[in-house]
């Protein structure tokens, strides 16, 4: 059993997956950090820091009833709250993680492959000078209305 552990431990997808999942930890990290500290902030001052996490609906009342100056106090109550705020600031991050990932996969991408451009493709075929039909490009009589082609057509 140690050898059958051993010999898939260290072939090259198991491994190749493991620096894969170390990678993607790390690269959780750096666009986590990105969104918090370089695209939060500019955000939060275009919407005058509006803060969507103490944003709720009561659904009933709690102990004491409200209306209810937070989520917190409205908790503490014992009051059942729907939390759409919190709802809306987890979506508005995944929007912008989603956005960060994709810039910098597009990034890496360019430098992946700088802008290859196909090969041209010859013709293979050509229009026929009497009938308009696509025959082959070697062809010396057109197979449709079998007139005679000139090497120019």
């Amino acid at each position: 059993m140690w050898k059958e552990f051993k010999a898939f431990a260290v072939r090259g997808n198991v491994i190749d997956m493991a620096v894969g999942i170390i990678i993607g930890a790390a690269f959780t990290t750096v666009v986590q950090s990105l969104v918090k500290d370089i695209l939060m902030p500019p955000l939060g001052l275009l919407t005058s820091n509006i803060d969507f996490s103490n944003a709720f609906l009561v659904l009933s009342q709690g102990t004491t009833p409200g209306p209810y100056a937070s989520l917190q106090v409205a908790e503490e109550a014992g009051a059942s709250v729907l939390r759409y705020g919190s709802f809306l600031n987890s979506l508005i991050s995944f929007a912008l993680v989603a956005f960060a990932v994709f810039m910098l996969v597009r990034y890496i991408n360019r430098l992946r492959d700088p802008k290859q451009t196909p090969e041209p493709v010859s013709p293979t075929v050509k229009k026929c000078s009497f009938c308009y039909s696509d025959i082959p490009i070697q062809a010396t009589r057109c197979p449709h209305c079998t007139s005679r082609l000139d090497a120019e057509s």
